[in-house]
Parts: C-alpha cells; sequence; structure tokens
C-alpha cells in the first residue's frame, strides 16, 4: 500500500526539502522534491521523523494520579500513551526506579503491577506508539540486585541507567535546597543528619558492587546502558568504564565534556531547557548547547518539551536548522538507544513521522503516524 504527503516541508536528514514523502508498506519509500506529486496536501505544514523518548516519568503520573491511590495500570499506560502520541512522541522509554522506595505509595507489589499493566496493553495492542522500559537502577539501594532480578528478563527491557541520590552530590549537589524540602515536612535537624549519615552509609556500602552488578545486566541483555546526573569527571570516568554510553542529564559542564571526550551521547531534560534552567540549580541545557556539547533531549516529566525543544534551538541565541535542531529529539536518541530502524525519514525506515505547523510560535502537532500508520 502506498500512500503519498505532497506539499510538506520534509526534514530528510540534514536538508529541509519542499516536496513529497512516499511510504509502502509502513515504510519510507522516497522523497520527491517539488510540487508535481499528486497525494494528500501537506499545506506547507512540516513532516519531520517521530520523537523518540528515552526517559519520561510521566506514566507514573497517571498511575498514582493522587497521593496514595493508583490507577488501573492498563489504563494508565493507555492514558500516559496517548499523551506521548499527541506531542508527537512515537518511541518511548518509560522510566520506573528499581531500588528502595521512599514512597509508601510506590510499593515493590505496586510497581509489578503497573509493569505488568504497560506488558499488557502492549500486547492487547491497546497503545498507539512503541513502547520500552528503562530501569532507572538506585546503586545505592541494599535490595537493588534483588528487585533487578525481577525486571531486567522482561521482553520490553530497553535501557538501564545508573542513579545515585545520595544527598550533597549529583542532582542534589546544592545540599541546602534538598534538605529545605525534608524540613518543610517537619523533620527536626536531628533526625535529618541522621537520615543523611544513614544515606552516605549505603552509598559507601552498596554503590560500587551495584555498579558492577548492573554493567554485567546490562551487557549480558544486550542493552543500553546510561550514566544519571554525574557531577564530576571522576563520575563519568566510573559509568564509562562500566560501559555507560548515555551521558543522561549531567548536571555541570566538567560532566558534559568528560562525557564527549568518553564519546557518550550528552542527553539533556527537556524541561531544562524550555524553563530556561535546572529546578535544582545545576548546568542550564542552553549552555550545553551553546558549548557545543548537546547531543539530545529526554522529556525527563514533560513529554510536550520535546518537541518545543526542537523549535527552540531554530530561535536565538542558538539558531539552528531546523533538521539540525529536530535531529536531538529523532536521531540523536535512536543512535544512543541503538535503534537503526527509526530516527530520520530514510527510505527502508520504519514510516515514523509527525506533521507540524508552526502557529504564534508553538509547534502545532497536526498528525502523527507510526509504521505508517496514523494515530493522531
Amino acid at each position: 500500500m502506498e500512500q503519498v504527503y505532497s506539499g510538506a516541508r520534509i526534514v530528510a536528514g540534514d536538508a529541509l526539502i519542499e516536496g513529497a514523502l512516499i511510504v509502502r508498506d509502513g515504510r519510507i519509500h522516497a522523497i520527491e522534491p517539488g510540487a508535481s506529486r499528486v497525494g494528500e496536501d501537506m499545506d506547507g505544514d512540516v513532516i519531520a521523523p517521530g520523537v523518540i523518548d528515552l526517559h519520561t516519568d510521566n506514566l507514573e503520573k497517571h498511575y498514582f494520579p493522587r497521593p496514595n491511590i493508583d490507577w488501573d495500570p492498563v489504563s494508565a499506560t493507555i492514558v500516559h500513551d496517548g499523551l506521548c502520541a499527541s506531542v508527537g512522541v512515537t518511541t518511548v522509554y518509560d522510566s520506573l526506579s528499581v531500588g528502595s522506595f521512599s514512597n509508601l505509595a510506590r510499593t515493590e507489589d505496586n510497581q509489578l503491577r503497573l509493569v505488568e499493566g504497560v506488558a499488557h496493553a502492549v500486547r492487547a495492542g491497546l497503545l498507539k506508539i512503541d513502547h520500552r522500559l528503562h530501569w532507572r537502577c538506585e546503586l545505592s539501594a541494599p535490595d537493588l540486585a534483588e528487585r533487578i532480578d525481577r525486571y531486567i528478563n522482561m521482553p520490553l527491557t530497553g535501557l538501564l541507567s545508573l542513579m545515585d541520590h545520595t544527598p550533597g552530590q549529583r542532582q542534589y549537589k546544592n545540599i541546602d535546597r534538598f534538605l529545605k524540602a525534608w524540613r518543610s515536612e517537619g523533620m527536626s535537624d536531628a533526625d535529618i543528619e541522621k537520615k543523611v549519615a544513614d544515606s552516605r552509609e549505603r552509598q559507601a556500602r552498596h554503590v560500587e558492587p551495584n555498579r558492577k552488578l548492573i554493567a554485567e545486566l546490562a551487557r549480558v541483555a544486550k542493552a543500553p546502558l546510561a550514566a544519571h546526573d554525574d557531577e564530576t569527571e571522576a563520575h563519568v570516568d566510573d559509568a564509562a568504564a562500566a560501559g555507560a554510553t548515555i551521558a543522561e542529564f549531567p548536571v555541570t559542564m566538567e560532566a558534559a565534556a568528560r562525557a564527549r571526550a568518553h564519546g557518550m551521547a550528552v542527553i539533556m531534560g527537556g524541561p531544562n531547557l524550555i524553563r530556561g534552567g535546572s529546578y535544582s540549580g545545576n548546568v542550564p541545557a542552553a549552555d550545553v548547547a551553546v558549548a557545543g556539547l548537546l547531543d539530545g533531549f529526554a522529556s525527563d516529566y514533560v513529554p510536550r518539551s520535546l518537541i518545543e525543544c526542537a523549535l527552540r534551538l531554530t530561535q536565538a541565541p542558538f539558531g539552528w536548522d531546523l533538521p539540525r535542531a529536530w535531529a536531538t529529539v529523532s536521531c540523536a536518541p535512536a543512535q544512543a538507544l541503538g535503534l537503526s530502524d527509526r530516527g530520520t525519514l530514510t527510505p527502508g525506515l520504519r514510516a515514523d513521522f509527525v506533521r507540524v505547523r508552526i502557529v504564534e510560535g508553538r509547534p502545532l502537532v497536526r498528525a502523527v503516524h507510526v509504521e505508517g500508520r496514523r494515530v493522531v
């Protein structure tokens, strides 16, 4: 079956081509410049590769719509899927933490129920886009080995990342800002001091053996490994030695530069760019882009941030052309994840693409196709 989309501005590799996109049997067949091809008129809209999100926490928002309230996991997955599709995402890696849970609502049984709900929704054909699972492995957790064993062999496993949320470093290097939240919950200074001490003791005991464990599991599973929230060159060196090829949300320019030196893909959070900086005071994504160290974005907690990042990079102070900017949310994540069948509108690849119109400076998604099938 052939589908023709004419009168479009097509993001094709490093070029923006005015013409027609031809799809056959769910694959990109050709891009034909000019206006001679007859087909569905795109009215000058942009056709670009489908957005690939390697890290989003959005799924849990729908599973836990209120504190201590969990929703039907299949229903939650369907809603999450529809939201992602509506903002141009065609492949999503749903991020779930593995390791001790501090929130009583997010018990291990609850998480397993959610994971099984995602798998059921995929098997039943209830979803519009392609879903994988991103296991965020808390290295300081004493129960990490036991918990990751439940998940690592699941068919949807697509990515593992190395995390260490011990206060006073990485994402929480500004410890005063971090501890302010605990004080706001009514914790005494003595309780806070003990909690910090306990966290650091767990870090000293568990991080090294857990890093080796996760590195080996990723190798056996043939899944990419990411480093999360690296702060120092030493952090990056440790992750690279473990086999990490993705630097996810480095919190300093030093760490981003070191990751690039190791050949790692530097991925920043979309909300960081759109909001104008990190909510926790870490390096702004804009600075990483200006320094020439940015490869791509992940949505973190706002799926729409990705398509907005692609447009924002075409504006001052960046001034990137649209193909280069769009690659940060399509081609770059695909390459980092080893997805060789998508990420660009190249003949033979999956026909995952999005139709976008710019309205009042904002991207409006008008249609989304996954393997040639319109889902939005």
